[in-house]
């Protein structure tokens, strides 16, 4: 535990200099000191028959990120093995850090903002205006009336040239940060305690900015053409320095990106913005065309990060996955339960991104995780409520009486926080609006297995949902998980306050009972499992670090051998389309080779975990796969559920006074969760940033995805 410890603190020191020292290379950046002495200098010493230019490039700005995640990789492996060791012995520090969590916007365009968020963005914002005030005012100081009039130009027109170029510049400095919050298994976020749910308004609001300022950037361009008799440039595509035709279109796929997230129409036409985002392949590519590899390399590292784990995501799902059985809930939601490798651990509150081909190939659509891998080891289960068309017909499907024998499914995942730590406090108050109760189930079912089977004190949980209707309650059924294993919820403290708005009373014709359908097993399905291993973090840390290792590899070896004979043995200019493209592709190859041998290594020795097992299983005497359904489904019908009937208070016709029922809780150290419609999250926040109560501590759970 001891050298863990130490371990971890020293990765963390490594990965805190890189990380400062690479926020001071884009601090500096537009300054004098480095563009005209450290840049050509260090281009100076890294300019070889290898590389050329693009090797300073990749040392202080690509390497630094690729080094940062590769350590975030080992730090999190280590820190998963000292949390299940924490776990195993209940020896969880009491030490919060919700303090900074604390929401200090809750309206507005941003969201529930934290006050961390609300003082990194500020810090955001200000590195953008001293990089635009800096690159404006070096720009405009070499403007005179006699070099303007060299150009054919006029003052005005020298600086609308020069800020139009400067905005370009700014919007790649969001560009960097773009891709890091959609890189769902990233190593970087979990670093710093975030995920990429969690984090997906980032994304938003990074993307907000960029396509402002490249859009300024292409009209500013057009103006100046236009009053300088140079729009002829529209059309430029040269083999050497920038080529406007592929900003230009670049800039349109942006703009098709950019229209589809208006609210209105992300909410209306909702395929319509998730198809338009595939664009963002044309928009990368166009753009590394539009301003060459040697400047993209700033960009890139984020981007590569993406890749690795969007080809990761690709592999998982080609394999159509064991859907076990369906819970049919009366309120139009099901339940989904999945077989899975026993060495899949996840922690609660995580995601998985679920497809069903015979609804739609292409839709991916996430969902909560509502089961826990530590008390279910053989199962997954997700709640799917029926909101949409996509999760309309569903529901229908399963909730016919016509049999059906398989269903099948593919999921990406699951994706979750790298620890939770719910033994830190005192009370847990779970808050949720209709179908938003889903992720409170898998941490009920997490601390009804700390308190079962490792004997740990666990928190008070007051739980709070409202519903609209009587027969949404049954979703409160889903906490007790498919198993022929009873489990005794009164080992938990918890109460739960249950409020029915729209109905007065319990309705004589609903029901609240759950439905089971099961489904065969099918030779071509496989369990749910990691698809890196249980050793993922450092599966995923050799993928990205061997992957940039044999492209540096290859481009140098192509550098030296055929581009450098062509720059230096003629006359000719190597062209720069032609020299993103050779990048683009080998970076592409790099990533797929080396992510498919280790996907293929660990999926063999799935293959012989699973056979192990299933030799075991049949070495010894069980009964038949249906007499053994036949008898969960009998024992799931004499569950004594009477503990978790009397732990729910039931009020019909009314909404919970949030407000007076979190100033009551008690405790030194109380977590509130909130989870369900946007407005009853701004409330929650509201109440909990009050400062009226000091011992509440929120996190929002909002579905961003």
């Amino acid at each position: 535990m001891a050298n863990q410890e130490t371990m971890k603190r020293s990765i963390k020191m490594l990965f805190l200099v890189v990380f400062v020292g690479w926020i001071f290379i884009w601090i500096m950046l537009p300054t004098n000191t480095s563009r005209l002495k450290w840049l050509p200098e260090l281009r100076k010493e890294t300019d070889s028959t290898y590389y050329g230019i693009e090797g300073a490039s990749f040392l202080i700005y690509t390497f630094p990120v690729l080094f940062m995640a590769a350590l975030g990789c080992l730090y999190l492996h280590i820190a998963k093995k000292s949390n299940d060791s924490n776990m195993e012995s209940c020896n969880i520090p009491k030490l919060d850090v919700a303090i900074f969590k604390r929401p200090i916007l809750v309206k507005g365009p941003l969201g529930i903002v934290s006050g961390t968020e609300l003082g990194f963005l500020l810090m955001f914002i200000a590195l953008l205006i001293w990089s635009f005030a800096t690159y404006l005012h070096i720009g405009f100081a070499t403007i005179t009336p006699k070099l303007a009039a060299k150009d054919g130009e006029t003052i005005w027109q020298e600086k609308l040239d020069i800020a139009a170029l400067r905005m370009a510049l700014i919007g790649n400095i969001c560009l960097t940060f773009l891709f890091f919050p959609v890189a769902r298994g990233s190593s970087v976020l979990p670093f710093f305690k975030l995920t990429s749910e969690s984090t997906i308004k980032y994304h938003i609001w990074l993307g907000h900015i960029v396509m402002t300022l490249f859009t300024a950037h292409g009209i500013c361009y057009i103006i100046f053409w236009a009053v300088t008799n140079q729009i002829s440039q529209v059309v430029k595509w040269d083999k050497v320095g920038v080529s406007n035709v592929a900003g230009e279109l670049s800039l349109i796929f942006g703009l098709f990106m950019w229209i589809a997230t208006i609210p209105r129409i992300r909410r209306k036409f909702f395929e319509l913005f998730f198809y338009t985002h595939y664009l963002y392949t044309l928009f990368i590519v166009f753009f590394i065309f539009h301003v060459g590899i040697t400047y993209a390399c700033l960009m890139l590292p984020s981007f590569y990060l993406f890749m690795v784990d969007r080809y990761l995501r690709f592999l998982q799902s080609r394999n159509q996955v064991r859907l076990v059985s369906a819970r049919v809930l009366p309120c139009e939601a099901v339940e989904l339960n999945f077989s899975k490798a026993h060495g899949l651990t996840y922690n609660p509150t995580s995601i998985m991104f679920i497809n069903i081909p015979s609804i739609s190939k292409l839709q991916w659509h996430p969902f909560t995780v509502t089961s826990n891998s530590n008390l279910e080891n053989e199962n997954m289960s997700v709640v799917i409520k029926s909101d949409g068309t996509w999760t309309q017909k569903l529901y229908k499907l399963l909730s016919t009486h016509s049999e059906i024998d398989r269903l099948g499914v593919s999921v990406e995942g699951p994706y979750g926080p790298a620890s939770t730590n719910f033994l830190r406090h005192d009370t847990l108050v779970l808050i949720s609006g209709g179908s938003g109760i889903t992720p409170f189930i898998s941490i009920i079912r997490e601390l009804l297995f700390l308190k079962t089977a490792v004997k740990c004190k666990t928190p008070k949980v007051v739980l709070i949902c409202s519903f609209r209707t009587y027969s949404s309650l049954s979703m409160i059924n889903l906490i007790l998980p498919i198993s022929s294993t009873p489990y005794d919820i009164s080992n938990l403290e918890l109460q739960i306050e249950a409020y029915i708005t729209k109905d007065k009373e319990p309705q004589s014709n609903s029901h609240i009972d759950l439905q089971i359908k099961w489904f065969k097993p099918n030779p071509s399905d496989v369990p749910i499992y990691a698809i890196l291993g249980p050793n993922s973090w450092l599966w995923l840390g050799a993928i990205i670090s061997l992957s940039f290792i044999i492209f540096l590899i290859i481009i140098g070896i192509i550098g030296r051998y055929y581009i450098f004979p062509i720059d230096h043995n003629s006359n000719k200019i190597f062209s720069f389309p032609l020299k993103s493209f050779l990048h683009m592709l080998i970076i592409c190859g790099s990533i797929a080779m080396v992510a498919s041998a280790v996907v293929l290594l660990n999926k063999k020795n799935n293959a012989k975990e699973a056979k192990k097992i299933r030799n075991l299983e049949m070495s010894t005497p069980t009964m038949s796969p249906s007499s053994k359904i036949y008898n969960v489904d009998r024992e799931l019908e004499s569950l004594p559920c009477q503990s978790l009937i009397q732990a729910t208070n039931v009020h019909y016709g009314v909404r919970p006074d949030l407000k007076r029922m979190l100033f009551e809780v008690k405790g030194s150290n109380v977590k509130v969760f909130a989870s369900g419609p946007k407005k009853m999250r701004q409330e929650v926040a509201a109440i909990c940033s009050s400062g009226l109560a000091e011992n509440l501590h929120f996190e929002s759970i909002s579905f961003s995805w």
